[in-house]
């Protein structure tokens, strides 16, 4: 998900409470003064906050507004249609203040986003600190992860929320979020929100650019959990070094209390013999040495099975619902990564082996077809790599599969995605991803650059629908198709406008279309 500027965002407001505090101007004033010494303020105070919003299309009444520099534009530009909306008061910094209405209260500091998350913190009460809070980072496995850990203690009995790329979802209830990680006032109105309802444990996904932008600013995991590292965003950071280095960065004591590493990654073994400051334990799904390991491991179509081994001698039977050895990795990480944060590792094993699967990760499609059919996130190279490794021991035939690549990111991971599918599959179908506002010939260009020399049939069709109608139609009794790429995506962006387009709904007509 990308970072909309300020005051621009078409989402709608993300889950507040619904009693919200009422904390006076004075008292935020004199609390962001004594951990920002850059503070002043101009205008009268006597005026009571019951929230804070960064977009001006996410203000409701009583809110704070904050004006902050932005990608493309200051918000401060859209400070009229916050004071529309309700706006009492504004944070913001000295280009900001310069331009302010008037006869708004203005909190001005340097610099707006270094307080941004401690100040909504504060606003809404602390409320992350009422919850249990497991944080997962890495490329891949996130979604999958903070998804299995919620569904998990749900089915157990245990008040939970997640919060991550398929949206939010609050003791069962889904919420709309606009991004990955939301922005920190968001961020923690959702816990406010959470906290009201009588949520005992949040499962999140701590992206890098969240970390790097703040939007966890305010926020101590009890857990925090690294799952890998592979090369993705290198179109906003610098190189693999400045990725990780983002990713570490939430294993210090300021983000979290403890931590729990994956022993088969190189990266996370980096993070292993470099932590000092916080306790780590590791885990291992492929025996290798590490305090918490997945042992007797069975992997089917169905999912696998596995014994969870832990310190102290512990031994657990365990299941997850989707199939492919890395998925053994993200459901001993999110068993772990309960057990960790106080819960009886038992009875959440049991119902996560009665779950379900995660929208849009190695998700089933069947119209009564004779061969298989999955729809999955994978869009990075890595991720392309597990998902064709998961499913070649399921084909009885071929294995096909449908490859884009999003505009406007990483260029230099397009080849290396188009030599993997020629490598790992038998028929690779290259087609449109999101261009957004490039040229989408180009993108596949790219793609077919890396693919041809492969062992695949490489066959290029642009438009996506006919793309996934050319893999379904090919395919026969016994082969699996991947649709490969959007997942839990319902709309697919080309210049600047996103039409409704949803991989497994036209996989279905498809297949229907078929019979």
């Amino acid at each position: 998900m990308t970072d909309p500027p300020p005051g621009t965002s078409p989402a709608p407001p993300t889950g507040r409470p619904l009693h919200p505090p009422r904390r006076p101007l004075t008292e935020l004033a004199d609390w962001l003064t004594s951990v920002d010494p850059t503070t002043s303020v101009r205008g009268p105070l006597d005026v009571a906050v019951t929230g804070i919003a960064l977009a001006s299309q996410r203000v409701q009444g009583g809110d704070i507004y904050a004006a902050v520099p932005g990608s493309r534009a200051h918000g401060i530009e859209y400070a009229a249609d916050a004071v529309d909306a309700g706006a009492v008061a504004l944070l913001t910094d000295a280009h900001g203040l310069a331009h302010a209405p008037r006869d708004l209260p203005v909190l001005r500091v340097e610099s707006p986003r270094a307080v941004l998350g401690r100040f909504a913190a504060h606003l809404y009460g602390e409320p992350a600190r009422s919850l249990r809070m497991l944080g997962v980072t890495g490329t891949q496995g996130k979604t999958t992860t903070t998804r299995l850990a919620e569904s998990a203690l749900q089915r157990a009995g245990v008040a939970s929320a997640v919060v991550g790329t398929v949206g939010t979802r609050v003791a069962g209830e889904e919420i709309k979020t606009a991004l990955t990680t939301p922005e920190a006032p968001d961020l923690h109105a959702l816990f406010a929100m959470m906290r009201e309802r009588g949520v005992d444990t949040c499962a999140m996904e701590v992206s890098s650019h969240a970390l790097v932008l703040g939007r966890v600013d305010g926020v101590r995991f009890d857990v925090a959990v690294f799952t890998n590292l592979g090369r993705d965003h290198l179109d906003f950071h610098t190189d693999l070094e400045d990725y990780f280095r983002a990713k570490a960065s939430l294993f210090t004591p300021e983000r979290c209390v403890q931590g729990l590493v994956n022993a088969d990654d190189e990266y996370g073994r980096r993070l292993m013999a470099a932590a000092r400051d916080v306790p780590l334990q590791s885990f291992s799904a492929t025996g290798g040495k590490a305090d918490w390991r997945a042992e007797d491991v069975e992997v089917t179509a169905a999912g696998s099975r596995f014994t969870v081994a832990g310190p102290g001698g512990i031994r657990v039977d365990a299941a997850c619902p989707l199939p492919g050895d890395f998925n053994v990795a993200n459901a001993l990480a999110a068993l772990v990564g309960c057990a960790l944060l106080g819960h009886d590792l038992e009875p959440v094993a049991r119902a996560m082996a009665e779950g379900g699967g995660v929208p849009g990760r190695l998700e089933r499609v069947d119209a009564g077809q004779d061969f298989t059919v999955v729809v999955d996130y994978a869009h990075k190279p890595d991720a392309v790599t597990a998902a064709l490794a998961a499913l070649r021991p399921l084909t009885r035939g071929r294995l096909i599969v449908v490859l884009g690549a999003g505009g406007e990111r990483d260029h230099g991971k397009r080849p290396i995605m188009g030599e993997i599918a020629a490598r790992m599959a038998d028929v690779v179908i290259v087609t449109d991803d999101n261009p957004r506002g490039e040229e989408a010939a180009s993108i596949r260009a790219e793609i077919l650059s890396g693919a041809h020399g492969g062992r695949a049939d490489v066959v290029e069709v642009g438009d996506r629908r006919s793309a996934i109608r050319e893999a379904v139609g090919r395919a026969a009794a016994g082969d699996v198709v991947l649709v490969a790429g959007k997942g839990h995506e319902t709309g697919q962006e080309v210049a600047g406008e996103v039409h409704p387009f949803d991989d497994r709904e036209v996989v279905r007509a498809e297949l229907e279309a078929l019979s």
